[in-house]
């Protein structure tokens, strides 16, 4: 409850893994995993205060040939689609897309949505190294924008940046996949994908990165440099206003900070489940000064609501 009012709260980044189809990849899932669908995963949503998660699947698969990638990608979105159906209150969740493949990736995400009612994709910041703000990748732009469904964008690691990233602190992780994201959204405002575009709805994992608290600098750098800005229409923040982000920004001064630059519409809970990265989330949003309850039921549950198409 949020002002009198209930709230059903939504986290739009929770992880899952389908068996079948990582042994077709050739790895056995082992019965303990914490990704799976079992009672532990319910007993931690009620822990965490989170009703409803979006399950992804993390893209593991850009290397795979045409044939073997087909096959993994139908099994995981049947998969997904039954688990959906199972729980429906519980659960809705991303199709997984062959990126590298933009056109059947284009293809599995209208099948995802129309065929098995998934609310839109899952994908990694990059494809073997390629920006996806690349020309070849805009055939899936084009169908996410025509399907009107959210993207939602989880890094997948730098590999180029592996050996500055070894050692102590598990950067790699720590500081390798908000840099990722950062790099991701700043190729689309600055490619003009967005310009493109201008309907897409990607929701970027980890806040943004670390764009949303440098977006000044990315303004700036238009100042200094207008030649690297000449296919933009806008300041690149303002871009920022037409991206969704997840809400793992870990203090109260992170999340008032995003809400500031970003605008609490574009803002929905995150834990990273089953990694426990952000078991208080819903604490987060609750006890983070300045919020309405306005603004906390939007975070909470409202915004994820109205892009996924449930009742909040």
């Amino acid at each position: 409850m949020v002002g009198g009012k209930r709230v059903r709260t939504i986290d739009i980044h929770a992880h899952v893994v389908v068996p079948e189809a990582t042994a077709l990849m050739g790895t056995k899932t082992a019965p303990d995993n914490p990704a799976l669908i079992n009672a532990e995963r319910f007993e931690r949503m009620g822990e965490w205060g989170t009703d409803m998660q979006a399950l992804s699947i993390n893209a593991n698969w850009y290397s795979l040939e045409r044939d073997l990638v087909t096959q993994v990608i139908q099994i995981q979105n049947q998969k997904l689609a039954e688990i959906c159906a199972k729980n429906p209150d519980r659960f809705v969740a991303f199709a997984s897309v062959a990126m590298q493949f933009p056109e059947l990736a284009a293809q599995q995400l209208e099948e995802g949505v129309k065929k098995y009612n998934l609310r839109g994709a899952a994908i990694g910041g990059h494809v073997n190294g390629d920006e996806l703000s690349a020309a070849k990748f805009d055939p899936f732009w084009k169908k996410a924008e025509e399907l009107g469904c959210v993207i939602f964008m989880h890094p997948q690691g730098i590999p180029e940046m592996n050996k500055r990233l070894a050692g102590n602190g598990g950067l790699t992780n720590v500081i390798g996949n908000p840099l990722e994201t950062t790099i991701f959204l700043s190729h689309l405002i600055y490619d003009g994908t967005l310009d493109k575009f201008p309907g897409l709805k990607i929701c970027a994992a980890h806040g943004g990165g670390y764009l949303p608290s440098y977006a000044a600098r990315s303004d700036y750098g238009c100042v200094r440099f207008p030649e690297t800005c000449k296919t933009i229409k806008k300041h690149p923040s303002e871009y920022l206003r037409q991206l969704y982000f997840d809400s793992m920004v870990f203090t109260p001064e992170g999340l008032r900070h995003l809400v500031a630059e970003c605008g609490v519409s574009q803002i929905m809970i995150g834990t990273d489940y089953p990694f426990p990265w952000s078991t208080t989330t819903v604490d987060h949003v609750l006890k983070t000064p300045g919020l309405s309850d306005t603004d906390r039921r939007a975070i909470l549950g409202e915004n994820a609501a109205k892009l996924l198409h449930v009742n909040a």
